[in-house]
């Protein structure tokens, strides 16, 4: 299927690795100009110069978003790269902190989880939505988590942020009503990027499981999460369902969260 967005410009935030690197890579063979953005020189080049070498566009914006001074630094490169941002999927994000026991969790972590999970979105979204607006077209894409509706205890300030964010996307929609701008999330269920399998060691020891090599961690994590498919998610499939919401075909869906989850989470939507 063409995807109707050849020529159009997307910021993918988060995107030297995992779902974000996997969404800038699908983006690109679509024939959009993207804009890889992280915080190591190392992995955006590597991101980007694979991206080159298939022959698409691509340029990168580096910096941390979890701050106003870097967020402004970050959108500044973003906007000069290729004149404007069409497309903006929100996907950085972090698990931290890992706590066994959910008071361990301290009022700066709360506050630390936040800045990256829901503040950073805001500070792209601010930067962005003018441009939107004077072109008559956008699409706005926050990267939830099927933590939103079953907060993992371990990772007390995770879920509870992610809530935050599918609240702000649909407040955002309705804002943006008749503009040409759609706002959507997607939810995750459990994705084996770098992150999870990096976190599954801590998380089976936490559990009690006698598994410890990776494959049977996943798989004892995916029974736990119940599932319906016996594993974790891949970065690519929910890289394709990012890259159909941002398409032209996707101009009928605004206010909607779409979980990629194997099933997993006990919810209706």
């Amino acid at each position: 299927m063409d995807l109707g967005i050849a020529g159009k410009r997307a910021l993918v935030t988060g995107s030297t690795s995992g779902i974000g690197a996997a969404t800038v890579t699908m983006l690109a063979a679509e024939g959009v100009s993207v804009i890889i953005n992280g915080r190591n020189a190392g992995r955006a080049e590597a991101v980007r110069d694979a991206i080159v070498a298939a022959g698409g566009s691509a340029a990168i914006a580096l910096g941390d978003l979890a701050s106003d001074d870097g967020a402004e630094a970050v959108m500044r490169a973003a906007h000069a790269a290729f004149g404007g941002i069409d497309i903006l999927v929100n996907n950085l994000g972090q698990y931290e902190p890992f706590a066994p026991v959910w008071t361990d969790a301290t009022p700066a972590q709360w506050a630390a989880t936040y800045d990256a999970n829901v503040i950073a979105a805001v500070r792209t979204i601010r930067a962005s939505v003018d441009g939107m607006k004077a072109a008559g077209w956008g699409r706005i894409i926050n990267i939830a988590s099927g933590a939103y509706t079953e907060p993992p205890p371990e990772f007390p300030t995770y879920g509870p942020s992610k809530a935050a964010l599918v609240n702000l996307s649909v407040g955002l929609a309705k804002s943006l009503a008749d503009t040409g701008i759609t706002v959507n999330t997607v939810s995750p269920g459990n994705v084996l990027t770098e992150a999870l399998r990096s976190n599954l060691p801590m998380i089976g020891k936490a559990n009690g499981w006698e598994e410890t090599d990776i494959a049977a961690l996943e798989r004892r994590f995916a029974k736990q999460w119940r599932s319906l498919v016996s594993r974790t998610g891949r970065v690519e499939e929910i890289a394709a369902v990012i890259c159909f919401v941002a398409s032209a075909h996707a101009s009928y869906i605004t206010g909607t969260n779409y979980r990629v989850d194997g099933g997993s989470h006990a919810t209706l939507n």
